[in-house]
């Protein structure tokens, strides 16, 4: 994953629940669950807003519930979709990171 912030992008990912199992050589290593990345610190900004990432969840509305109540979106000055039930049997929330990448959070219907 792009990171235009280094910091900042960690900081992000490990308010919203993802836990930082490493960092050095301008690569961390997040987890949550069965979900892992690498974030980089670096960013190519065509890449960074092409760039989509799906988290399945088992309660799609707590982590929306959740990362609204601590003002995430106020935080980190970015973009928070509302809960919606999509046509492909699934609620979902779109969450755009500090670099630009759009996540969809969900939950299977």
């Amino acid at each position: 994953m792009p990171s235009r912030d280094f910091a900042l992008s960690q900081a992000f990912y490990q308010d919203i629940g993802f836990e930082r199992k490493f960092v050095g050589d301008g690569i961390a290593y997040f987890a949550h669950g069965d979900c892992s990345f690498l974030l980089q610190d670096y960013c190519h900004p065509e890449f960074a807003a092409n760039c989509m990432m799906h988290l399945l969840v088992e309660d799609a509305a707590a982590w929306h519930a959740e990362l609204k109540r601590r003002g995430i979106a106020e935080t980190y000055r970015i973009e928070m979709g509302e809960l919606k039930q999509q046509p492909w049997r699934m609620l979902d929330f779109t969450l755009t990171d500090p670099s630009g990448v759009l996540w969809r959070i969900a939950q299977n219907l």
